[in-house]
């Protein structure tokens, strides 16, 4: 009896849609439309999150160290720069890169024959290590570490030529001459990514509201174009959830339908835009790459099976409400 009772409802979820198909396929479109934006702001929102993501492990700070600095002392700098949390990757600069450097940052040709005289002994650049970070809002903590460590190295070096009785030892406090950061590329990076996903998360919600209405008054037009139907239901005894189930069964068919069809819609659209987008010199010139649809094709299905069976089935239930009531 409960398989046929089941049976019995979801059969009749499907007749309602060809029962109904000017109110199904007004649904459908409805919900295609509100999919729709749901699906433009959800690429927007990941693209901008990748974006800022890979402009994020490209900020860091460069760490500047003495010429006196052993090989040993960098050594063991590197490895414990490298080991702190938020360290996204340390690379070693060394006086000659550093000068190299300077020079294609010189547009003009007799600045650059200038800096010819500073070759080999004369390189007054110091070496450095550029460090890229993975959070952002580490920087300030990370640049502390990385001071200590320095003032560790150094202090350390310090007692090991005391006890080998070097008379010319390390005069400086730590190995570190200067570090420099973007802290105000950092702070504004910071704030972009913060507002960018309150305003995501705002948008979301709005749309959903919105979706929710729509859909439930579309589908209260089905449910009171059947409200006879629902009233002789009632009289000969039928139950408020055996009278709900198929028409939470249509919400649900209609609101997989729409997520299928907006899938694709959303998918085909996508792909045209973002290779227009990617031939984009701007993008090349800052080595930044966009999201494949491939690539956010998966959570967006997700979404979208959730919101369409979710307002589907909130839409018919708001929409039943009056005509259950006893």
């Amino acid at each position: 009896m409960r398989y046929n009772g089941l049976t019995y409802l979801i059969g009749e979820g499907f007749k309602n849609i060809f029962k109904n198909t000017k109110s199904t396929v007004i649904s459908v479109i409805t919900m295609i439309c509100t999919m729709f934006l749901f699906g433009i702001f959800f690429a927007i929102g990941v693209n901008i999150n990748s974006i800022l993501e890979q402009v994020q492990l490209k900020q860091g700070m460069e760490v500047f160290i003495w010429d006196e600095v052993t090989d040993e002392q960098k050594n063991q700098f590197e490895t414990e720069v490298k080991a702190l949390e938020g360290v996204n990757s340390v690379k070693y600069k060394n006086k000659q890169q550093a000068l190299d450097s300077f020079k294609e940052r010189l547009q003009d040709e007799n600045d650059q024959k200038i800096l010819e005289g500073y070759e080999g002994e004369n390189n007054v650049f110091p070496a450095s290590y550029v460090i890229t970070l993975t959070e952002l809002e580490k920087s300030e903590e990370i640049q502390s570490e990385i001071s200590r460590i320095g003032a560790k190295i150094a202090t350390a070096g310090r007692a090991e030529e005391v006890d080998l009785n070097i008379e010319e030892s390390t005069e400086h406090d730590s190995i570190i001459k200067k570090i420099t950061s973007s802290d105000s590329t950092i702070t504004t990076l910071i704030t972009i990514v913060s507002g960018v996903r309150i305003t995501i998360g705002v948008i979301f919600i709005i749309l959903l509201v919105i979706s929710i209405t729509i859909i439930s008054n579309t589908i209260k037009l089905t449910v009171h174009a059947r409200r006879k139907e629902i009233s002789i239901m009632k009289y000969v005894g039928a139950t408020n959830s055996f009278i709900r189930w198929p028409f939470l069964v249509e919400g649900i068919i209609i609101g997989l339908i729409a997520a299928i069809l907006t899938l694709l819609i959303v998918g085909l659209l996508y792909d045209f835009v973002i290779q227009n987008i990617e031939t984009s010199n701007v993008l090349q010139k800052m080595g930044i790459t966009l999201l494949q649809f491939a690539e956010i094709a998966k959570p967006v299905a997700i979404v979208y099976c959730i919101l369409g069976i979710g307002v589907g089935i909130i839409g018919s239930s708001m929409s039943m409400r009056k005509y259950l009531e006893v």
